[in-house]
């Protein structure tokens, strides 16, 4: 038993450890080139030398430059974009693929109608459908502007007349017996006349709200 103790004590090494400091460690690792860098972190005063080896830029100055050249506006630059600029304003303009694209749609304003998306395309379905039936109706002059284009398209669809453009228009219109009508007509009223089907006439403001009134009526 005695010998089994001291073989295993003669077995065990004895290894001696040296003490360890930053500047070795960042010499053993590898150098890696990136267009991103970021700021080195924040040193406090001490009189060890430890911490004056983590200073790697002491002067405030250099250390700004170094943050705007390598940072832009509120995302770092990436190879997607062509030109890296100095701020956020042309970096997400142009793309490698040359297309552009934008954040807002300037210029693309949709007449809502006060209304929810659903009940607004219901809406301008029946207005089409009663000015397509009657020929003349008296309604508010955004909803005779917003549903001029519709009554237009319905138009184009029964010029066409072929049972593919037939079933697009008795899908958008309420009455099977207008488009019908609608179809075997239009050639006669509307087939030397290319757009402009439509006329809208002011009229007086309504009693009660005073909201802007006209007449649409069929050409």
């Amino acid at each position: 038993m005695a010998m089994m103790v001291a073989s295993s004590s003669s077995y065990s090494p004895v290894v001696s450890l040296s003490p360890w400091s930053m500047s070795s460690l960042r010499s053993a690792l590898p150098s890696v080139s990136s267009s991103i860098r970021f700021p080195n972190p924040p040193t406090f005063p001490s009189s060890s030398s430890s911490s004056s080896r983590l200073r790697s830029n002491p002067n405030p100055r250099e250390k700004k430059k170094q943050l705007l050249k390598s940072f832009s506006g509120l995302a770092p630059l990436v190879p997607i974009f062509s030109t890296p600029s100095e701020s956020c304003d042309h970096s997400l303009d142009t793309v490698d693929n040359g297309s552009r694209f934008y954040a807002m749609r300037h210029g693309r304003r949709v007449p809502k109608l006060n209304r929810p998306p659903d009940q607004r395309r219901a809406l301008l379905r029946g207005l089409t459908t009663q000015l397509l039936k009657h020929g003349r109706i008296k309604t508010t002059r955004a909803r005779a502007s917003a549903m001029r284009k519709y009554v237009d398209k319905m138009i184009t669809l029964a010029k066409d007349g072929s049972l593919h453009k037939r079933r697009q228009a008795l899908g958008f219109l309420y009455e099977k017996q207008i488009v019908h009508a609608l179809f075997a007509e239009v050639q006669d009223r509307y087939g030397e006349r290319n757009g402009g089907y439509t006329r809208i006439i002011r009229t007086l403001p309504r009693r009660g709200d005073n909201a802007p009134m006209a007449y649409i009526e069929l050409v």
